[in-house]
């Protein structure tokens, strides 16, 4: 029985499961969003908003202990930045989950795990497609045959 034992294995030895983590988390706070398997995604919420909470903090020691997870010193500087002002006033809950599809390979489910609040750029407008052009009227055979005469075949050579 696994009474107590919280976390998921992920099929995966405890370092391999740990750099896992720490590039998923990477990758979250730099992209506010990106699409795994639903039981990665998640153990990476427990990861994730225990970072933002450490962004939050923002002394020293939380800075160390976030690189001691966080690959990238540039998502770091993010991370104790803009993302500390935006959930300054959020009490928890920084992600959210929402379920897409089946994986065509393995039938995994996958999600999308993104960062609640983040800015969406509007999508920009579709440009409605101009009136094509009206093409040429087609030139009769006799006409086509007369502007161009036909270059003569070569015959190949016989090997001799």
């Amino acid at each position: 029985m696994r009474h107590r034992k919280s976390g998921r294995k992920l099929g995966r030895s405890s370092a391999h499961r740990s750099a896992l983590l720490r590039n998923l988390v990477t990758a979250l706070l730099e992209h506010e969003r990106i699409e795994t398997t639903d039981s990665k995604a998640k153990e990476l919420r427990r990861v994730a908003d225990r970072m933002i909470t450490l962004g939050k903090r923002g002394d020293l020691h939380a800075r160390r202990q976030a690189l001691a997870v966080v690959r990238s010193r540039e998502v770091t500087g993010k991370l104790f930045g803009p993302l500390a002002e935006r959930y300054r006033t959020r009490p928890g809950g920084y992600t959210r989950i929402l379920k897409l599809r089946t994986r065509m390979g393995d039938a995994a489910p996958i999600s999308l795990i993104e960062l609640v609040d983040r800015d969406v750029a509007p999508a920009p407008e579709p440009e409605k497609k101009a009136a094509k052009p009206t093409k040429a009227p087609k030139k009769p055979a006799s006409e086509k045959k007369a502007e161009k005469p036909a270059a003569p075949r070569r015959k190949k050579a016989a090997a001799g």
